[in-house]
């Protein structure tokens, strides 16, 4: 069986991105673990309530999804532009030390937020084998309202070369998604229930399946 890692930014990354995955994944019997970079701080505008109401939410997270354990760095958000690139590697390395993932799924490094580039930056340098010598895989997931509008000059988005059928996993990770309702609005909204189905049909249509998500390969040694 396998351990996964899925690192995520901010706390609704992991579920927006690659949910169904991690469902199916703890379902059939591997283990994932949940990494959150970013947590909110006083010091940078938000009021205790707001931070109190977040860990709430990373906590009724964690216990719908099954998550053998979350990882949290603290690092503050929005702001890890103002940090040095080695300490954030750093701080990511030794969870990866600590977990021995043999699979990693990270943000796409072309996302508009400043937040995913960073992160998946310095999570592709944990892909060194001779200093992380059980990662195997990792894989770049897509999310919705920073991947799509990343407006590349390179491409019309995140290359794909993997799909995942999460058919049965799509109405958990819809309901699992509702815990975090304050990042959540009506359609046309990237992060609306019915943009996050268009967009796991429109996987599925790629894959010829109900519904999947999509990732680039980054690594993957076989």
């Amino acid at each position: 069986m396998s351990i996964i890692l899925v690192i995520a930014p901010h706390p609704d990354d992991e579920i927006l991105g690659c949910g169904g995955t991690l469902l199916r994944h703890i379902a059939e019997g591997n283990t994932v673990h949940w990494l959150i970079v970013t947590c909110m701080h006083e010091q940078h505008g938000y009021d205790h309530d707001t931070i109190q109401y977040r860990s709430r939410q990373i906590a009724q997270v964690y216990k719908a999804t099954g998550f053998a354990a979350c990882h949290e760095l603290g690092l503050p958000t929005t702001r890890l532009d103002t940090l040095p690139m080695g300490d954030i590697i750093t701080a990511l390395g030794d969870v990866v030390n600590a977990v021995h993932p043999d699979t990693l799924y990270i943000p796409y490094v072309d996302d508009i937020h400043t937040d995913h580039g960073i992160v998946a930056t310095a999570a592709k340098a944990c892909s060194k084998w001779f200093r992380y010598p059980g990662v195997r895989r990792i894989y770049g997931y897509e999310t919705p309202s920073e991947t799509d509008f990343s407006l590349s000059p390179h491409g019309s988005g995140m290359p794909v070369q993997r799909y995942v059928d999460i058919s049965t996993y799509l109405e958990k990770k819809l309901e699992i998604l509702t815990l975090y309702e304050n990042e959540l609005d009506d359609f046309p909204f990237p992060r609306s229930r019915d943009a996050i189905i268009a967009l796991a049909k429109v996987r599925g249509a790629a894959a010829g399946c109900q519904a999947a998500e999509a990732f680039q390969v980054i690594k993957e040694i076989v």
